[in-house]
């Protein structure tokens, strides 16, 4: 018996993947995005692209260039649920590239993705950014500090880099509590004299700069956050996003926050379960 299935003529479900996306270069290396996006398509065969609400999502590399297809396997779901996802690199603090090269590059691919909205159709409306570990500490910095003129690199300036919404999993909020918390860690110090730079009268003033917990004010225009990290975490101590919770609460923010039991860094944080609260919380805000 041969079965039968009906054809997708409007390719819904379908994800394309756009790779080795340039979106700027530094001293001649090229800064690269990978975008997925949701195919559409009107019978019979016109492509008909629809505006998408956008993730920008930022993997988490300990502030050195991190790799595009780290989570493009579990964000193609997202793509698949309607949205365009960009996962970006940044300039490597390993490479000379010390605070704010990653935070400059990170709002400049946001405004990239605006100036070309169009091209990708994303609505530059819906814009939500999504972190993990050093990632999500651009994520969170990228949410305070938006359109901040300290950050804003050449490339596309007449857009804007804020964002619509914050996702942030496992992110040093206190930057120097982080690197005491793992000075056992091969390499911590190498780190800190290529993130903060080669004066260390000065790598106390870089990292309160770099810490959400500092960089929060009350009074300002932030967009909502939702924090997530696991109790167990070796690498950024839990305490942090408590901290951060507390602090945003405080000062009369929206933001939510998870505790996921037993979780270590990266690794058994993932479950079906934390997507589903990633995606839940995306569609109210963004979609």
């Amino acid at each position: 018996m041969i079965h039968e299935l009906h054809n997708n003529p409007t390719l819904a479900g379908q994800v394309r993947l756009l790779d080795n996306v340039t979106y700027a270069a530094v001293d001649g290396r090229p800064l690269k995005m990978a975008i997925l996006t949701p195919w559409t398509q009107r019978y019979p065969h016109q492509y008909h692209p629809t505006a998408r609400p956008l993730i920008v999502f930022v993997q988490g590399s300990s502030w050195r260039t991190g790799k595009l297809g780290e989570e493009i396997p579990q964000l193609v779901q997202f793509a698949q649920a309607g949205y365009v996802v960009a996962t970006v690199q940044h300039r490597s603090a390993i490479d000379g590239y010390a605070f704010p090269a990653f935070l400059e590059d990170v709002k400049t691919a946001i405004r990239y993705l605006r100036r070309h909205a169009r091209k990708y159709a994303i609505d530059p409306h819906r814009v939500a950014i999504w972190g993990t570990s050093s990632g999500a500490n651009a994520a969170m910095l990228v949410g305070l500090t938006g359109d901040d003129p300290r950050y804003k690199a050449r490339l596309y300036k007449h857009e804007s880099d804020r964002v619509d919404a914050v996702v942030s999993c496992f992110a040093p909020m206190d930057v120097a509590d982080t690197f005491e918390y793992s000075k056992k860690v091969p390499g911590n110090k190498l780190l800190q004299f290529c993130l903060f730079g080669p004066d260390p009268s000065k790598w106390a003033d870089v990292a309160r700069a770099m810490s959400p917990l500092n960089v929060e004010k009350p009074g300002q225009d932030y967009p909502p956050f939702l924090l997530l990290h696991g109790d167990a975490d070796k690498v950024v101590p839990y305490h942090q996003m408590e901290d951060m919770y507390k602090k945003l609460t405080h000062d009369g923010y929206e933001v939510s926050a998870y505790r996921i039991k037993g979780a270590n860094h990266e690794r058994d944080f993932w479950s079906p379960a934390v997507y589903q609260v990633v995606k839940k919380y995306l569609d109210e805000k963004i979609k």
